[in-house]
């Protein structure tokens, strides 16, 4: 019984049933004025073009109340975040008015619809230049659902800026975008096909959520380990504990074990996805330092959890540095002079 309730919510809330009660006044209508009650002629005439009228009205009004009846059942499927329908049912509403101001003018003046029609084929380019936002819109939206580049919930990232959140809906003329701020981007369909959008569902959809940072490295630090050295750290750093080096390889430098410790640390840790790429690479040197690219991937997608991880490793990252005698590269300005004077904490150009 609830159940069957809960069904009819959708029809009352669309006032399908109202607007197909509305009809018994002009079916009425229409027995009393085709009746011997009425006998001028004149006055029987329009009194039937004002019924006819309102019958079309009534009937355009369930029509539109059942497509939209249609359309939050349709919404209420997991299909729908898939394959909106938002932007069919409006371009279906558009035709219904069409279709019901041509019936209604064809009734007022005695006139064929096809008359009509054929009339208005000489005003087929007006009519194109009225619907051109609507035309676009309903073509562009197609295009974008069957390829299936963008659908409800998407995280969408628009180059300019104008976006930058999840999408809330597909409309005839309209992509809603509730950004990061909660503020809300209305974009045209057609502005998403005729431009670059970066589509985030890949990275949603996918087991983790890539990082990819450079830890830049004073090249000054750099230094070949001596055996003391190296004994010292895997006593040190229990990741460390079982590196060895083999007899009559040459001695690894302080960054090779920095790397390995990376490697090894980022294995270790919980949120590291290890069926994803990990890659551990020296970059080549530029006037910043020695940048070591690390590139992994975190299981948790959400954003502020996604931050504060991969602020966590990073932090442990750069901090070990210094246990392997390395030092982190950064600018320093001489002391009162400003920007002006801008030197670096070696002399590597």
């Amino acid at each position: 019984m609830l159940k069957f309730r809960s069904f009819l919510d959708t029809p009352n809330k669309r006032k399908a049933f109202r607007n197909t009660l509305l009809l018994i006044p002009g079916i009425a209508g229409d027995f009393v004025i085709h009746s011997d009650i009425v006998r001028n002629g004149f006055l029987m005439r329009v009194l039937t073009k004002a019924d006819r009228v309102y019958l079309i009205v009534i009937a355009l009004l369930i029509c539109s109340s059942l497509l939209h009846v249609f359309l939050d059942l349709y919404n209420r499927s997991d299909r729908s975040r898939h394959h909106p329908l938002n932007g069919l049912v409006q371009a279906l509403e558009v035709a219904l008015v069409f279709v019901g101001i041509i019936i209604i003018t064809s009734t007022l003046i005695d006139k064929s619809p096809t008359a009509l029609l054929t009339g208005l084929g000489a005003s087929a380019a007006v009519l194109m230049l009225i619907f051109k936002d609507s035309i676009l819109g309903f073509v562009s939206g197609s295009v974008l659902i069957r390829n299936n580049m963008i659908r409800i919930g998407d995280w969408i990232q628009m180059p300019d800026g104008s976006a930058n959140g999840t999408v809330e809906e597909i409309t005839l003329n309209t992509v809603k975008v509730r950004n990061w701020d909660n503020t809300i981007s209305t974009i045209p369909p057609y502005t998403l096909i005729n431009t670059t959008f970066k589509n985030w569902r890949g990275m949603q959809e996918s087991p983790g959520r890539r990082v990819d940072k450079m830890i830049r490295i004073d090249v000054s630090s750099l230094q070949i380990c001596t055996e003391d050295m190296i004994r010292s750290i895997c006593t040190r750093i229990p990741l460390m504990a079982d590196y060895t080096v083999a007899a009559g390889e040459v001695l690894p430098t302080n960054t090779e074990l920095y790397r390995v410790y990376i490697e090894r640390y980022l294995r270790s840790h919980h949120a590291v996805v290890q069926e994803l790429d990990m890659i551990i690479a020296q970059r080549e040197v530029d006037q910043v330092g020695l940048p070591i690219e690390v590139y992994f991937f975190l299981g948790d997608k959400v954003w502020n959890e996604y931050e504060r991880l991969q602020s966590d490793i990073f932090d442990h990252l750069m901090a070990m540095a210094g246990e392997f005698g390395l030092k982190l590269y950064q600018l320093q300005f001489k002391e009162g002079a400003g920007l002006k004077h801008l030197e670096t904490d070696n002399d590597y150009p």
